[in-house]
């Protein structure tokens, strides 16, 4: 079994038996372009404004910090439905708590204040928080790949529409160092770090952690392409989970993508498996020395998450400089997990100095 408590272990590819086409991205921050969907529009009432802007070289957090800093409010005034790598250009919305504020004129000043293109200010009845998206859309360039890229990127992308696409954490989740995960155990099991965001933030990444040596686990014991009795499987259209009680059953709708599995956001609330899959997810959390209780002591809920994705609307061309990857994914799913498959490199990340 995968040890979980190893920092950077390796996660195995889906495609191994494909050569990679190699490159580089994220050389500059207009060959990583992120565009987020959102859930909903705003209702064009509301003490909340939304204000839908695109920005290059700053965190998400940063852009936040900075836009309370503007307008006067408490950090927690203001809401952003998902982070957005630093090293991109980044499409997202913001809501501000802000009421009787004109929209145009807090447009104006933000592009005063701020690097960023405001483009659209409205109105919305609540605050917009984490998740309340679709997913996003991505156009990335990879730069300098292999002589042979576009041959080598067909073949992956035939196989991947086949096979599905593993739905790791990116590697960005764990950052730069790599150390998140473990000082999120640390913190679960000593407590600390006394900054609330902060702790949030680690004891995630340590669930994130956790969640990709289940899946690379899954996938070494040939369990990836499959439905297993008594796995908790996800309706891909509805979201809607159940538990699969004849595999052979489910099977036609799985190879369809209707329905996936999902894995474990260890937490005192998630759902657990049964049958093998339930002693799967059990052994990963007993090889971290980690019990319900420290769960429940650090308040971690838990969910499940699918396990095997598709790109949507996945498409791959020659570019002077490379070749370019447009496709769409659904919220929480990384476009670095799609792009280490073709390339069969780890992206590399850029130093993060926001804090």
């Amino acid at each position: 079994m995968m040890d979980p408590t190893r920092e950077s272990a390796p996660l195995p590819f889906i495609t191994p038996d494909l050569p990679g086409l190699g490159g580089e991205i994220k050389s500059e921050p207009g060959h990583f372009v992120v565009e987020e969907l959102p859930l909903y529009e705003p209702g064009g009432q509301g003490d909340h404004l939304y204000v839908r802007l695109t920005r290059e070289g700053w965190t998400t957090r940063r852009l936040t910090r900075a836009l309370a800093e503007l307008f006067g409010l408490r950090e927690v005034d203001v809401g952003c439905a998902g982070q957005k790598d630093k090293q991109a250009r980044a499409t997202q919305t913001v809501s501000l708590l802000l009421p009787g504020l004109d929209e145009k004129e807090a447009a104006a000043r933000i592009e005063a204040a701020l690097p960023v293109e405001v483009l659209s200010a409205r109105r919305h009845g609540n605050k917009l928080r984490t998740g309340h998206l679709l997913g996003n859309r991505f156009t990335v360039l990879v730069v300098r790949p292999s002589d042979d890229a576009l041959g080598r990127a067909e073949a992956v992308h035939a196989a991947l529409a086949e096979r599905g696409l593993p739905n790791y954490y990116g590697l960005q989740r764990f950052g730069v160092d790599g150390d998140n995960a473990g000082r999120g155990r640390e913190a679960l099991v000593k407590g600390g770090p006394r900054q609330r965001w902060l702790r949030r933030f680690l004891l995630s990444a340590f669930q994130s952690r956790l969640f990709n040596a289940w899946l690379a686990e899954r996938i070494q014991r040939d369990w990836f392409g499959r439905l297993l009795d008594g796995d908790l499987a996800k309706k891909t259209d509805t979201g809607g989970l159940f538990l699969v009680e004849d595999a052979g059953v489910e099977a036609p709708r799985f190879e369809a993508g209707a329905i996936t599995y999902t894995g474990p956001i260890y937490g005192t609330k998630m759902r657990w498996p049964d049958g093998l899959p339930g002693e799967l997810e059990r052994a990963i959390l007993e090889a971290e020395g980690v019990t319900r209780d420290m769960l429940a002591r650090a308040r971690l809920e838990g969910s499940r998450r699918a396990a095997r994705i598709q790109p949507d609307g996945l498409r791959v061309s020659p570019d002077p400089q490379g070749l370019l990857f447009e496709f769409s994914l659904p919220k929480g799913a990384y476009a670095t997990t799609v792009l280490r498959e073709f390339m069969k490199v780890e992206p590399a990340l850029p130093e993060d100095d926001d804090g």
